[in-house]
């Protein structure tokens, strides 16, 4: 692996499992899009998700900025190095030590097909999982200039394995627009009542799911209606033990989501412990997940062990027809 002084970036987890769980909240994509910072990691999905990993997740941390390089002679201000690579590449360097079966891993790759795998068999897909989390051993990732590969160390016990990932010029795209200052739902509840609740929801086998908030009972809804019936489940703040830890509606606000969109959020809803439900008043949906990982693998003594994975979702226009599950992304 080449010097910490002459690659454009380098970084050593002592937990690839750590890595691994958050990755694999967005391995619903073949292609993920990379981008290096001084403050840390960012992996992104299409333009609906992201995960930034923050250089606090490392033990040791370098980041050369393409502006400082020697040899760089243009005169704007360079943009951060940002690179496509192939996620199952990635997801499967990173779990070499724990794959017994690779086929049986690559199943585990599309798991929104049906959510009832999950509820039938949530043991078997648990996140948390030794198959799930991959290893456990030293993680050592560098990229030394622009059209490198992104080479990957792994390092368990006396056994040291070293992959080095093609990469591709990023393609260009823009995060789907969010008005903070404009929200029409906020709300921060524990994943896994989010979880149970679309579980159900998937029951009815729908294309499409309602989200209903109001100031007053019920505060929130999620309804679902498809070919084996229909569903609603309510959330409300004053319940007993409270649903919704934090909720501000300031009136009835109501809208509709792709639920095959929905789907492909369910394992980050299942890996996290607590989830952040904003829409503005568009009807865009964004949910951060906040994911716990080893406290002890941190940088910094004391630093609190998490990180984040965020999602948007536009809501659907009028008279659209929702794309069927049997279809599938070209991305």
């Amino acid at each position: 692996m080449a010097s910490t002084n002459t690659c454009l970036f380098s970084a050593v987890s002592p937990a690839a499992r750590d890595l691994t769980l958050l990755l694999r909240c967005i391995a619903f994509g073949s292609k993920t899009r990379v981008r290096l910072t001084s403050e840390g990691l960012r992996f992104s999905a299409q333009e609906t998700t992201f995960v930034f990993l923050s250089r606090s997740l490392f033990t040791t941390w370098s980041y050369r900025d393409p502006e400082a390089a020697e040899d760089d002679q243009v005169e704007d201000s360079p943009q951060p190095p940002t690179f496509q690579i192939s996620l199952p590449a990635l997801l499967e360097t990173l779990q070499i030590f724990s794959l017994g079966d690779s086929n049986a891993f690559r199943q585990q790759q599309d798991p929104y097909d049906t959510f009832n795998a999950f509820r039938q068999n949530r043991n078997a897909n648990d996140p948390f999982s030794a198959s799930a989390l991959g290893s456990s051993g030293l993680c050592r990732i560098s990229y030394d200039n622009r059209g490198s590969p992104l080479s990957i160390q792994l390092s368990e016990a006396d056994v040291t394995t070293s992959c080095d990932l093609t990469t591709y010029e990023a393609e260009s795209t823009e995060d789907i627009p969010f008005d903070r200052e404009s929200l029409a739902l906020k709300t921060i509840m524990r994943s896994a009542h989010l979880a149970d609740a679309i579980s159900e929801l998937a029951s009815t086998n729908p294309t499409s799911l309602s989200l209903t908030a109001s100031p007053t009972v019920p505060h929130m809804s999620l309804s679902a209606t498809g070919p084996l019936g229909s569903a609603t489940v309510d959330f409300n703040k004053d319940q007993d033990p409270p649903l919704l830890e934090t909720f501000q509606c300031p009136s009835r606000f109501r809208t509709t989501y792709n639920f095959r969109h929905i789907k492909a959020v369910y394992r980050a809803m299942v890996s996290a412990s607590k989830v952040s439900v904003r829409a503005d008043e568009q009807g865009v949906l964004s949910l951060q997940f906040l994911i716990e990982v080893d406290p002890t693998a941190q940088a910094e003594p004391g630093t609190e062990g998490i990180a984040f994975v965020d999602f948007r979702i536009v809501p659907q226009v009028e008279g659209e027809v929702p794309q069927d599950d049997s279809e599938t992304d070209d991305e």
